[in-house]
């Protein structure tokens, strides 16, 4: 189910998000993720593109990518919008700095932290704001510091649009396998940081499709050299519809999963999104029933049995019988010897 237009936001509002999303960004936005970002339709961003055109002098480029229109400021050459920073705004780079300083190691998270201290120079009357109210809880994280090059390595290759050859250890793997890419995307779920892409075809050996696009975790990259063979950003990508429309970062055939939850997980579960188009029924005895959408079969199993005797699956049939196969397994580890 696609996400519901915001009608509430005002005009006003959205074009000033729109304004600074162009000026500050200094880089092309699709008609597509503007009208998600804003919460409306392409027409209501089209409208607010001719207003700051039209009032506030500012010029705008268009270009187009296969069917998809694309929206640039025209900016002077070493033109640099200066402009004051509020404290509001601080304290959101200051929190998302916290959030992410287990996800960035030393390197990057030093980086980051001398770019918030810059940026504080643009704050009113030299208004201090601390970073202090902000942590994050970190058991359980990789450190990315040695993999620092790597992630630098993909950035320059996707700014160039070249393929890279890479040597990957996957986690059910012995042995690396070598093999080329298109990179796409750098994301983080669960204090992950993964890299989507698409296979590019080996010198010296005929191109097969793949069945899913590679899917890899910046950790397990081995080896990574840039080649010189270019390629082009495919037209139809979009990241949003590849992976926030179903639950798991796995991307298989999708289908519909129903979940009985009670007691603590009922709320949990409750207060969160696991796929958009997701129906919560409330249950007699404070039990709710999910329904929702998923594409990865191994991480439902291990989020269902997260929540113990808390969680109840209903449907698909063959997804019971997986549970309960498991939930006996794990109970025959467990059985007390007499």
């Amino acid at each position: 189910m696609p996400k519901k237009i915001n009608s509430d936001s005002k005009y006003g509002q959205k074009i000033i998000t729109l304004f600074a999303k162009l000026m500050f960004s200094n880089e092309k936005h699709s008609l597509v993720d503007l009208a998600r970002t804003l919460e409306c339709s392409k027409q209501s961003v089209m409208r607010m593109i001719d207003d700051i055109t039209m009032f506030y002098g500012v010029q705008l480029t268009e270009s187009y990518e296969g069917k998809r229109k694309y929206y640039q400021i025209a900016q002077k050459p070493g033109a640099v919008p200066l402009v004051s920073m509020s404290e509001s705004e601080f304290h959101v780079l200051q929190m998302c700095r916290a959030f992410t300083e287990h996800l960035l190691g030393r390197q990057l998270f030093g980086e980051a932290a001398q770019a918030l201290m810059k940026s504080q120079a643009l704050l009113p009357d030299d208004n201090v704001v601390s970073g202090k109210h902000f942590a994050s809880l970190i058991p359980g994280n990789i450190d990315y510091t040695p993999h620092h090059r790597n992630i630098r390595t993909l950035i320059r290759a996707m700014d160039e649009k070249k393929v890279c050859r890479i040597a990957y250890l996957s986690l059910m793997s012995e042995s690396e396998k070598t093999f080329y890419i298109k990179p796409l995307k750098i994301f983080s779920h669960k204090d992950t940081v993964y890299l989507h892409a698409r296979m590019a075809k080996s010198p010296g050996k005929p191109y097969k499709e793949p069945k899913y696009d590679p899917l890899l975790a910046i950790h397990r990259i081995k080896e990574l050299q840039i080649t010189d063979r270019a390629y082009v950003f495919p037209a139809n990508y979009d990241f949003e519809k590849t992976f926030n429309q179903n639950f798991g970062v796995i991307k298989e055939k999708a289908f519909d999963a129903v979940v009985e939850f009670q007691g603590y997980a009922a709320k949990y579960v409750s207060e969160r999104t696991w796929s958009p188009g997701q129906e919560i029924a409330q249950l007699p005895g404070g039990k709710i029933r999910l329904t929702f959408t998923t594409s990865s079969r191994p991480e439902l199993v291990s989020w269902i049995l997260s929540f113990g005797a808390e969680a109840r699956v209903l449907a698909p049939d063959w997804l019971v019988e997986e549970v309960s196969s498991v939930i006996g397994e794990m109970a025959g580890k467990y059985q007390l010897r007499g």
